[in-house]
């Protein structure tokens, strides 16, 4: 096993220079599974604090439209809930991004395995697999539109409901 990742030896006429060890390193860690675990996670904390600061940067502005004491439609309510609806919507599909990536990848491969142990010749496979490819592509990106799209007008829905309901609380309070 230890053997398996050294570099060939090159031949005295070769003039190609041997990678630098730095290039080896990086290849050891980069192979390594909690590598890859610990990059997914850094993307995914740094994906839900810019998140978070935008939510509650929403949420504050909408509070500073809001305020009891002046008579506003529900505009501001509405305004705050798209956003939120989009942060939502495009949160939901970068999840769902991660989680298709990995899905898709197994099932190309499994198409083109199946084809080359049909028979087909090398030209035909790597014609079918570019075809396979871009429908799988599409499918995939047509399906995370409609999904965040969903999430989107649902999670707009609910936050429409939810602050109108505080205002109109608020508002009960104050009077």
């Amino acid at each position: 096993m230890e053997g398996e990742h050294e570099a060939l030896p090159t031949s005295p006429t070769s003039t190609t220079p041997p990678p630098p060890s730095s290039y080896k390193l990086f290849l050891k860690v980069m192979s390594k599974r909690r590598t890859w675990v610990f990059l997914f996670v850094l993307v995914y904390a740094i994906l839900l604090a810019s998140s978070w600061n935008s939510l509650k940067s929403i949420l504050s502005w909408y509070k500073r439209q809001a305020q009891p004491s002046s008579a506003s439609s529900g505009w501001p309510a509405l305004y705050a809930s798209v956003l939120l609806g989009a942060v939502f919507g495009l949160l939901s599909m970068v999840a769902a991004l991660a989680v298709a990536v990995p899905a898709t990848l197994v099932t190309w491969i499994t198409v083109v395995v199946l084809l080359a142990f049909f028979g087909k010749p090398k030209r035909t496979l790597v014609l079918e697999g570019r075809k396979i490819t871009r429908e799988i592509a599409g499918i995939v990106f047509k399906i995370l539109l409609k999904e965040g799209n969903l999430v989107a007008a649902v999670c707009a829905v609910l936050g429409y409901f939810a602050l109108v309901r505080k205002n109109s609380a608020i508002s009960r309070r104050g009077n």
